[in-house]
This record gives structure tokens, C-alpha cells and sequence, in this order.
């Protein structure tokens, strides 16, 4: 119990730093303000902050523990697909996209193979680099149906303008809605692409991932990413119901 309640705290203040209320250089409760506030014991808010601490999300000193200058989290695609369908964007406060390549393309066979498209059919293609202050946080590339552009032209677009808000400008224009999701993830070196794009040394270790939103008709977006070492994933997840 004691192993989840520091951890539910951890996340909890980790959810501050990527909402934007608590925003880099701002002062974090000491340990005995945190105890009193979420009633635990004075060593459970210590392993909470030290939990933060070893994230790199919090920084300490002789004056106290701060926001890091640049606290390396990120949210994980669920929570990017729950911010977009809240806010309209899967960028959180604070972040940036700078979209380098948006573009038709014949994709690779793979994903060729998960649009179920003929041989020769074009996609969206769409990569872009996430940000925060000086801090490159994730490299992505988003495939859409080929004629999803035709309705939404802007997806074609490398404007810094027409970055906020297009995945829900998307899915309203085509009038398609996901119901099924899926991600999947993985650690591996980055490749040479990947290295340029997050300023890291090729072959840096790398968590990488992609998901997939479909519905009836199909294939809405597939998407895979990959975060730069030291990077945090963290979400919340419901506990499995005990056996009776």
C-alpha cells in the first residue's frame, strides 16, 4: 500500500508539471506541507519527491525542490487521444510541434498492409517534432486514409498554424469516430533519422511505440513515436479486480 500511495503522489505532481500548473522553476510544497495535504506519512512524501527527482522532473537544492527547467515527461498516446478529444489537440500545455514532412506517399508494405490498401495507393503521411522550451520530446509520424486530405487540406500543411487542433478538426470533417484502440511499445536504439530529428548520437536507446484508431469502416490514423533517453511515459491504469 505504502509502494502505491507514494507513487499515486509521484503522478499526481508529475500531472501538474504536463497540465502547466506547476511550470518550470516554481516551488514544490516541502515534505512536511506534502504529508499534511495527502495525509501520509513524512517518508512517503520523501520517496515521492525522490521518485521525481530520479525522473528528472524535479530538482533539488538547499532552498527547496523546484520544477526542473526542462522536466523530461511526456503523456503517452492515450492521453494525447483523451487531451484531443477534450481540448481538440494532443498537445499539451506549454508544448510545441514543428511538422517537417507532410505529404502523399506510397507507404511502406507494412503500412500498406494495415490501410488493407492495393498495391500502389497512396496515404497522408505527417511527421513532426513535439517540444517543450528547449527540450525535443518526441519524434512522430501520423498516416492517415488518402482522402481525408481531399476533405481536410490542411493535413497536407507544414504551417506551425495548422498544427493545434487538427486531429479533432479531422475526425469531425470525415465524420468518423474511433472505437477501437490499440498501442503498442517497445525499446530500441534510435535510428539515423530519429537521432537527427531529437538531437540525440544515433544509436542512443530510445522508448518507441505506435497505435492505431479504427472504427467500422476501417483504418482512421496509425501513428508511431519515439521518445529520447530519460524520457517518462507515465499514466494511470485501473487495478484488476481482486479474485474471490
Amino acid at each position: 500500500m505504502a509502494e502505491q500511495r507514494f507513487m499515486s503522489i509521484a503522478a499526481e505532481l508529475r500531472d501538474q508539471v504536463l497540465a502547466g500548473t506547476l511550470v518550470p522553476g516554481d516551488k514544490l510544497p516541502t515534505v512536511k506541507e506534502l504529508a499534511a495535504s495527502y495525509r501520509c506519512a513524512g517518508a512517503t512524501a520523501q520517496r515521492a519527491l525522490g521518485q521525481l527527482v530520479v525522473e528528472g522532473v524535479v530538482r533539488t537544492s538547499p532552498r527547496g525542490s523546484f520544477v526542473a527547467d526542462e522536466a523530461p515527461v511526456s503523456l503517452s498516446p492515450a492521453e494525447r487521444a483523451v487531451l484531443a478529444r477534450r481540448t481538440g489537440s494532443i498537445l499539451a500545455e506549454g508544448e510545441t510541434a514543428v511538422v517537417t514532412a507532410a505529404e502523399l506517399v506510397v507507404p511502406p508494405l507494412y503500412v500498406s498492409e494495415i490501410f488493407d490498401l492495393d498495391h500502389g495507393d497512396q496515404v497522408v503521411r505527417r511527421e513532426y517534432v513535439v517540444g517543450r522550451s528547449r527540450t525535443r520530446s518526441m519524434l512522430a509520424v501520423d498516416w492517415f486514409p488518402a482522402h481525408f486530405a481531399a476533405q481536410v487540406p490542411d493535413l497536407l500543411s507544414t504551417a506551425p498554424g495548422k498544427v493545434r487542433g487538427l486531429l479533432s478538426k479531422v475526425l469531425e470533417t470525415v465524420g468518423r469516430t474511433p472505437t477501437s484502440a490499440r498501442d503498442d511499445m517497445h525499446a530500441r536504439e534510435a535510428d539515423q533519422r530519429e537521432a537527427h530529428h531529437l538531437g540525440i548520437p544515433p544509436g542512443a536507446p530510445t522508448l518507441a511505440g505506435a497505435h492505431r484508431w479504427s472504427d467500422a469502416d476501417g483504418m482512421i490514423l496509425y501513428g508511431e513515436w519515439c521518445l529520447p533517453p530519460r524520457m517518462t511515459l507515465s499514466y494511470e491504469t485501473a487495478p484488476a479486480p481482486a479474485q474471490e
